[in-house]
């Protein structure tokens, strides 16, 4: 049942202005959302006041490691063959599942795995700074804090442990209930989490402040802190999205019914202002949503496409979906990857499929390289392609896995892909184009 906040937040949106694009630039003329007064029933409201969500200035640090190569071991596998890698972190011992680098520098990965293990371990040599100890269950997230001081960890069971980069100690936990997902706020010492039961979690680490959302009773399966860092994009399994005031607690949109999805929802994106959010489903849609608003301005599916979203429970299906998706950020142009390998590029002036690029096999995740028009796709064939989103050329790719590749990271200048994998490893790769 929906509460009387949500419904009234969704009748009092204004009606969306005109989407406008000019040239090669994302430009959005979007009316200004009166926010309204808060929830008086929200008693978390206060609880949190004292955390600075404006911006702070980020530091530019390049990556001063020297490059080490690695002699790679023999494992056999279906995929074996040359390895484009120039590193190998093989301590985990199960599928790694999960892969972040830290933000400042870009030197450090954590890693999270099915053997109940996360490790925080250094790009350029592979060696180990020190294990996330004490998970009983799968590792499924692992990120550093936005200043890189912290790194969290969650596994599968809902544990969510903290550590101090620099001294290597655990400053904090949490048993939440079985873990969905997690992200850190992209300017404070925040934290926030998914789960089964249909909450979203906020801590201020280390101190533990916290602010529950509560959604339908189903599980919140993915999430985004919005770029402005007051507000947060939720999907849920029964196919509705929430837009989340992260300081009042309430709800600004719901989208249900036609204006959700026909399924669960498998990921979510925003571009670089936040003006725009990008949702994807197991229903084969990619719906482009204004975060202004609350209104669906755009749904994208490619024509080969077909969904079969009314699968019985217990039933398996051969159905497509949404694995990943994302905005370039310097032309207007968005990138939806599915479970059958197509990568689709759509053009957001025109709303039209503009390439169409086959993998092998599936999907996993792409991701766009800052500052250009390259996107990076990851598959369940154990390779990453680089492809040009203006021509849907495939510019190169980086193989070395010899299982699918479960996750994977970009630096922030495009020179490092690492990845993870069912091979119980994680690689990284230097990025080598010609065309810059």
């Amino acid at each position: 049942m929906e509460s009387e906040s949500e419904s009234g937040a969704a009748a009092d949106t204004p009606p969306l202005e005109t989407l406008s694009f000019h040239g090669d630039e994302e430009i959005i003329e979007v009316v200004e959302l009166d926010p309204g007064p808060p929830d008086p029933a929200d008693d978390l409201a206060q609880e949190m006041e004292d955390v600075d969500f404006e911006e702070e200035e980020e530091e530019e640090e390049g990556n001063e490691e020297g490059w080490v190569l690695e002699p790679q071991e023999g494992v056999v596998g279906s995929m074996e063959g040359p390895d484009d890698s120039e590193v190998t972190f093989a301590l985990h011992s199960a599928s790694v599942f999960c892969v972040s680098l830290d933000p400042k520098t870009n030197t450090l990965a954590v890693t999270g795995g099915e053997d109940d293990k996360a490790f925080v371990w250094r790009l350029s040599d592979g060696e180990l700074l020190f294990e996330c100890a004490g998970h009983k269950d799968s590792v499924t997230c692992a990120g550093f804090s936005h200043d890189s001081t912290l790194v969290a960890t969650g596994d599968m069971s809902g544990l969510l442990k903290v550590w101090q980069v620099d001294t290597k100690e655990e400053v904090w936990s949490f048993e939440a209930g079985d873990l969905e997902w997690m992200e850190w706020h992209p300017r404070a010492p925040v934290l926030l989490a998914g789960t089964a039961d249909g909450n979203t979690w906020m801590w201020k680490v280390p101190n533990g402040d916290c602010k529950t959302f509560q959604g339908p009773s189903c599980p919140a399966t993915c999430g985004r802190v919005l770029p402005d860092g007051k507000r947060a994009v939720v999907g849920y399994e029964d196919g509705t999205i929430r837009i989340w005031d992260l300081k009042q607690g309430g709800p600004i949109h719901v989208l249900k019914g036609t204006e959700g999805h026909q399924g669960p929802l498998t990921c979510v994106a925003t571009n670089q202002d936040g003006s725009l959010i990008l949702t994807g489903s197991v229903d084969c849609q990619a719906k482009l949503i204004s975060a202004v608003t609350g209104k669906v301005v755009g749904v994208f599916r490619p024509e080969t496409v077909a969904s079969q979203p009314n699968v019985g429970e217990g039933e398996e299906s051969e159905s497509n979906s949404v694995e990943s998706l994302g905005f370039c950020s310097v032309m207007p142009l968005a990138a939806v990857g599915y479970l059958d390998g197509t990568l689709a590029i759509y053009d957001l002036s025109t709303q039209t499929l503009r390439h169409q690029c086959q993998h092998q096999s599936g999907i996993v995740q792409l991701l766009w390289e800052a500052g250009t028009a390259v996107v990076y796709t990851c598959s369940l064939d154990g390779i990453v392609r680089l492809w040009d989103a203006r021509t849907g050329r495939l510019l190169t790719d980086y193989r070395g896995h010899t299982a699918e590749i479960l996750d994977f990271a970009l630096s922030k200048d495009a020179s490092l892909v690492v990845t993870t994998s069912g091979d119980h490893k994680a690689k990284v790769f230097c990025v080598q184009r010609p065309d810059r």
